[in-house]
C-alpha cells in the first residue's frame, strides 16, 4: 500500500519533516508487523510554494504540483504534518489542501501532526487541523501528534506520555485502519457511500 506524508516545514533541516519521517517509519513498522508492506513518499510543501501560489492565481497547477496532488489523492493513507503559525496550521499547508477537490479525500485515512516551539499550541490539532480534514470527509485517526521543541529527546513519566509513545500509538491506529481496509476493501466503499449519501441529504436540505 502507498503512504504519503505531507510536510509543510519551511526550514532545512525541519522538525516538521523529522516528525513526518518518524511517523511514516513507525506506521511502516506497524504495518510490517501485520504482514503488509508500505511504499512511502514525502511531499515537501517548501519546494512547491511558488507553484502553489501560481495555481491559486491562475487556476492551473504546474506539472510538479499536479504530481503532488495526484500522489496525495491517490494514496492509501496520508500523514499530514504542519508547523504552527499564529496558533493554527501554516498558510502554505492550508493553501495546498485548498487546491484539492473537496471530494478527493473522502474516506481516506489521515494521521495528523504538528510541530511548534511551545506546548501551549498543542490544541492546534483539535481546533484547526482535525476540523480541516473532517470538512474534507477524511477518516482521521483518534490520536494526533504534537511535538514542541522540548519534546524531542524526552521520554514518558508517570503522568505524561512522551513523544515516542505518542508516535507509536498514533502509528498503530493508522496501521490498523490501513490493514483493515487492505483485508476488506468494502470498508472503504462503505465509508465513501455513506459520506456521499450524507452529502446528498445535506444538499437537499439546504
Amino acid at each position: 500500500m502507498r503512504l504519503i506524508a505531507v510536510s509543510a516545514g519551511l526550514s532545512t533541516p525541519s522538525s516538521t519533516r523529522l516528525l513526518a519521517d518518524r511517523l511514516t517509519d513507525t506506521v511502516g513498522e506497524e504495518l510490517a508487523d501485520q504482514g503488509h508492506k508500505a511504499e512511502v513518499d514525502v511531499v515537501e510543501m517548501r519546494a512547491l510554494a511558488v507553484a502553489i501560489a501560481n495555481n491559486l492565481v491562475t487556476g492551473f497547477p504546474p506539472p510538479q504540483l499536479a504530481d503532488a496532488i495526484e500522489a496525495v489523492t491517490g494514496a492509501d493513507g496520508l500523514v499530514a504534518v504542519t508547523p504552527v503559525f499564529a496558533a493554527s496550521y501554516s498558510g502554505l499547508f492550508k493553501s495546498f489542501f485548498d487546491l484539492i477537490d473537496p471530494d478527493a479525500l473522502t474516506g481516506k485515512p489521515v494521521l495528523i501532526a504538528a510541530t511548534g516551539g511551545t506546548p501551549r499550541h498543542s490544541l492546534v490539532l483539535e481546533h484547526a487541523v482535525r476540523p480541516l480534514f473532517t470538512y474534507l470527509r477524511a477518516v482521521v485517526v483518534p490520536t494526533g501528534v504534537y511535538a514542541a521543541s522540548e519534546d524531542w529527546g524526552s521520554g514518558s513519566d508517570a503522568h505524561t506520555e512522551g513523544l515516542p509513545a505518542r508516535i507509536r500509538r498514533a502509528s498503530r491506529e493508522m496501521a490498523s485502519v490501513l490493514a483493515a481496509r487492505a483485508a476488506d476493501p468494502r470498508l472503504e466503499d462503505d465509508v465513501t457511500l455513506s459520506e456521499k449519501r450524507l452529502s446528498g441529504v445535506c444538499c437537499r436540505r439546504n
